[in-house]
C-alpha cells in the first residue's frame, strides 16, 4: 500500500512539474505598425501579469514596408512569378525563435499578426487571403504546432485609406482580414481604427494616419495581449 501511494505522489509531483514548466510562446510580426508597437510598454506586462514571467516567451520581429511574400514562402506574383525575395523575414522570426523554444513543452502558441499596408499598396489584394491562410499553415508546420491549436490574432489595417485613394487595394486587404477571422478557428481580429488620431512617437499631431499614435500604440499592445489571453482561456489544449 505505502509503495502504492509513493507511486502516485511521484506522478502527481512530476505532471504537475510538468505542467508548470511548459511555456506559452507569442511571437509578434509585421510589418511599420508592428515595429512601432513596442511589447514592453503594455502587451509583455498583460502577458506576464497572467502567466508569469516564467512561463511566457515573447518575440517581436518586424521590418517596416515589407509585403507578405516576405513571410510566406508560397507566394507569386499576379503573372504567376516568384519574387526574388520570398520567406526571409519569415526565416528570420523563425530562426530566433527556435532556440528559445529547443527541448521545451510549449502549452499554447499566439502569432500576433500586423500586416498589409504593403499589399494593399501594391494592388496586391486579390493575393492577400491565400497569403494568410498559406502563412499560418507554414507556421504551424515548422514549429509542428497542430493547425487547429494555433492562436492567430490580426490587427485589422485601421481607416486610413477608406476611399481606397493611396493605397488602391486598402478596404479589400481590410475585409480579408476581417472575412478570414470570421470563418476559421482560433483566428481573431483586433480593432486599429481608432489608434491613428493624437501626438505620436516624434511629438506630432496626427489625424488618421498609416501611423499610429503614441497612446495609440499601446492600447495596440494591451488588445493585442487581452485577445490573445481570451483566445487562449477558450482554445482547445494540446
Amino acid at each position: 500500500m505505502k509503495i502504492y501511494f509513493f507511486i502516485v505522489a511521484f506522478l502527481c509531483l512530476y505532471f504537475c512539474h510538468a505542467e508548470l514548466s511548459a511555456k506559452r510562446l507569442f511571437l509578434l510580426s509585421g510589418q511599420s505598425n508592428m515595429q512601432g508597437h513596442r511589447p514592453a510598454e503594455a502587451f509583455t506586462p498583460l502577458i506576464e501579469k497572467k502567466y508569469g514571467k516564467e512561463n511566457v516567451i515573447i518575440l517581436q520581429h518586424a521590418i517596416g514596408g515589407k509585403p507578405i511574400h516576405r513571410w510566406w514562402k508560397g507566394w507569386k506574383t499576379p503573372e504567376g512569378k516568384k519574387p526574388e525575395e520570398s520567406g526571409d523575414i519569415y526565416d528570420d522570426l523563425l530562426n530566433k525563435t527556435l532556440p528559445l523554444t529547443e527541448g521545451t513543452k510549449l502549452k499554447s502558441v499566439c502569432f500576433v499578426w500586423m500586416q498589409g499596408e504593403r499589399d494593399a499598396k501594391m494592388g496586391w489584394g486579390d493575393l492577400y487571403e491565400d497569403a494568410l491562410i498559406g502563412l499560418h499553415a507554414q507556421l504551424t508546420k515548422d514549429l509542428q504546432w497542430k493547425p487547429e491549436q494555433l492562436i492567430f490574432v490580426i490587427g485589422r489595417l485601421s481607416d486610413f485609406d477608406l476611399e481606397n485613394k493611396k493605397y488602391p487595394h486598402w478596404t479589400m486587404v481590410r475585409d480579408i482580414q476581417s472575412k478570414v477571422t470570421a470563418s476559421k478557428e482560433n483566428w481573431h481580429l483586433v480593432n486599429t481604427d481608432d489608434l491613428n488620431d493624437g501626438i505620436n512617437r516624434k511629438g506630432k499631431k496626427i489625424s488618421n494616419d498609416l501611423h499610429y499614435s503614441a497612446k495609440g500604440y499601446k492600447i495596440l499592445g494591451q488588445r493585442f495581449a487581452q485577445t490573445c489571453i481570451e483566445a487562449i482561456s477558450k482554445a482547445k489544449q494540446p
